[in-house]
């Protein structure tokens, strides 16, 4: 099994990045800004959908919505798991069919079901009946499925209670469906972010594989299985293959659900984060008295403009620096607003080299997803993460 370390791989890199880190290492930036190699997109697609086999590939567009990934995947012949009305309208306007847009977000405005159902999707997530409600009055017999929530998950990032129902009201929610005129076609869930090794995703499954055998012997002909997203991205610990590792995922599904007529899986992090690449500087180094042990970094880039998911210190990036090589120290890692909350790491301290000081460039690996759309417009008049790509 190939995995993935630090900078290296046990054998082959799974994606040649060599070319966005050269061009990160020598452009010229102004301001805090994501690289994106389209061309790694589409490597890390196809390995992919080499992997899930026969299942749909719907891209989570909220991870990095950028026109030219959108554009690639459309001609790729992916689907999508829009979030919005806005992610809707992207993707129609770069080229993408209705049919192959999910409605994936369980908390909808009643207006935007409508445009969505007057501009020809007909897919749509609920958990919850007052949702149901809505779909069936202003997208009037659409197939809709309905989302579990996940009791049991190994992922580095769990997902909170925010979305799913539990098995016994999932099961009245079909009825409930139908009565309103809408087709129950199935489930979905999502295992967890950072799902890191495939056998991660067993506990879930077990749990959710009660559920649908239960909606089938209560009499319900689920149709559709969305087993959403979780597929992880590099940071730091290793990871399986991406072909190797959905193939097992499929393994894991077909044990418990059969064969199901029709799966799909949402990627995004998964699918993304490894073609982007920032590229930032070091604002200031230094210590709160001579006694510190650690010193203090602080990055011209941080929570508030794009770093968002350092929240928890829940993900971990790798970063790059001219010094990279020489003694390192621990330091605590934090961004360059007048906020306290702006700090990335502090729990578990970045090791960086000793020389490290203002005005070097930093690179942080691995950040095409949930960077740019979690920048803030203007925190403390600091611009949005600026994106290019190559």
């Amino acid at each position: 099994m190939t995995v993935r370390f630090a900078g290296a791989t046990a054998s082959a890199p799974f994606a040649d990045s060599t070319r966005l880190e050269a061009f990160c290492a020598t452009a010229a930036f102004d301001r805090p800004t994501l690289v994106l190699d389209i061309d790694l997109v589409e490597a890390q697609y196809l390995a992919l959908n080499a992997g899930l086999g026969r299942a749909d590939i719907h891209y989570a567009v909220k991870a990095n919505p950028h026109p030219a990934i959108l554009e690639r995947l459309v001609g790729l012949g992916a689907r999508f798991d829009a979030a919005s009305r806005g992610e809707i309208e992207m993707c129609l306007a770069l080229g993408a069919r209705p049919e192959t847009i999910s409605f994936g977000n369980t908390v909808k405005r009643a207006a935007d079901i409508a445009f969505a159902w007057r501009a020809g999707i007909r897919l749509f997530a609920a958990d919850a009946e007052e949702e149901l409600e809505k779909i069936a009055a202003n997208a009037p017999g659409a197939q809709v499925y309905i989302r579990l929530i996940v009791e049991v998950s190994q992922a580095d990032w769990p997902l909170s209670r925010k979305f799913g129902c539990d098995q016994a009201m999932a099961l009245g929610l079909l009825d409930r469906a139908r009565t309103l005129g809408l087709d129950p076609v199935g489930f979905s869930f999502h295992v967890g972010s950072q799902t890191r090794r495939a056998d991660m995703w067993e506990a879930t499954l077990d749990q959710l594989g009660q559920t649908w055998d239960a909606a089938r012997a209560a009499g319900h002909e689920l149709s559709l299985l969305n087993i959403g997203g979780g597929f992880p991205a590099f940071y730091g610990e290793e990871i399986e293959a991406p072909t190797l590792y959905a193939d097992r995922v499929m393994d894991l599904v077909t044990a418990r659900f059969g064969p199901v007529p029709r799966i799909m899986a949402e990627p995004g992090r998964g699918l993304v984060a490894e073609a982007g690449m920032i590229v930032a500087e070091v604002m200031l180094a230094s210590r709160k008295s001579d006694r510190d042990v650690h010193r203090w970094v602080y990055l011209s880039i941080g929570r508030f403009s794009g770093l968002a998911e350092t929240e928890g210190e829940a993900i971990r990036y790798q970063f790059v620096t001219p010094h990279d090589g020489e003694p390192t120290g621990p330091c605590i890692l934090a961004g360059p607003s007048c906020d306290s909350a702006d700090v990335l790491y502090e729990k578990r301290p970045v090791q960086l080299p000793l020389t490290l000081k203002a005005g070097d460039r930093v690179l942080i690996r691995n950040t095409g997803a949930y960077t740019s759309t979690y920048s803030s417009v203007a925190f403390n008049g600091f611009p949005p993460l600026a994106v290019v790509t190559i």
